[in-house]
């Protein structure tokens, strides 16, 4: 074969490589949550079931905790007014005058009661034809004391924020008071730090906070947003 031809068929054959993985789907389901509340279990135990089901087909689930709850009598360890500022933001973007628990955002463009295992499946297959228009890579990631450092690089269309989350694989917890006083509860994939960047690489340093220990399994979730809120990619990597 001529290897001017040769060359030119690895070129459109690695384009074509490329436009595949950039338009393969990927769902972003984004719960928030609260240890205080107790309307929140059933989500956070159909979060695990989702996780569970579809973890090998481009589905990620993050478990915000937030703090507004911490007020009734049980402080979750797990939350961050940083998380309830989040929620707060999507709020703004959905025009809606409170925040709630438990809260279901998928892909930043619709939101509903946690719970709802009827809306999250109709989601799922919803979401699950659409494209992605970005492409995320992750590497060089090592933990190094109470840090996580690594380097990323977004391809693909413009996007607006690319978030980065470290989360703890899961943790079981011994409720000794407020609303869920002596239940155990079992949480998945839950965010212990996030970076919010707009450049499209980059090396980034995330902060692992003193309640992770050394046997909670830690993973990056990556996901880029538009303008308008909606998911542009996902990926993720085990630390």
């Amino acid at each position: 074969m001529n290897k001017k031809l040769l060359i030119v068929l690895t070129v459109i054959l690695s384009a074509r490589i490329n436009a595949q993985n950039n338009n393969e789907s990927a769902i972003v389901l984004e719960l928030f949550t609260s240890q205080g509340c107790s309307s929140c279990p059933p989500a956070d135990e159909l979060l695990d079931e989702i996780h569970h089901q579809y973890q090998d087909k481009n589905v990620f689930v993050l478990s915000y905790h937030v703090d507004y709850w911490n007020r009734l009598g049980w402080k979750d360890p797990f939350s961050t007014a940083t998380f309830s500022d989040y929620q707060r933001d999507y709020a703004s973007h959905f025009n809606s005058r409170s925040i709630y628990t438990p809260q279901l955002v998928v892909n930043g463009s619709e939101h509903f009661t946690g719970s709802n295992r009827y809306k999250a499946d109709d989601a799922l297959k919803r979401y699950g034809s659409s494209k992605t228009s970005n492409s995320i890579i992750l590497k060089e990631v090592k933990q190094e004391g109470d840090e996580v450092n690594l380097w990323y690089q977004v391809d693909g269309d413009s996007f607006s924020t690319l978030t980065l989350a470290l989360v703890v694989s899961e943790r079981i917890t011994d409720i000794a008071r407020g609303e869920n006083r002596n239940r155990k509860l079992k949480n998945t994939n839950i965010v212990a730090s996030r970076i919010v960047q707009q450049e499209n690489s980059g090396q980034i340093s995330l902060t692992v906070p003193n309640w992770v220990s050394d046997k909670d399994q830690l993973s990056i979730i990556a996901y880029t947003q538009d303008s308008s809120l909606k998911t542009t990619g996902a990926t993720k990597v085990k630390v």
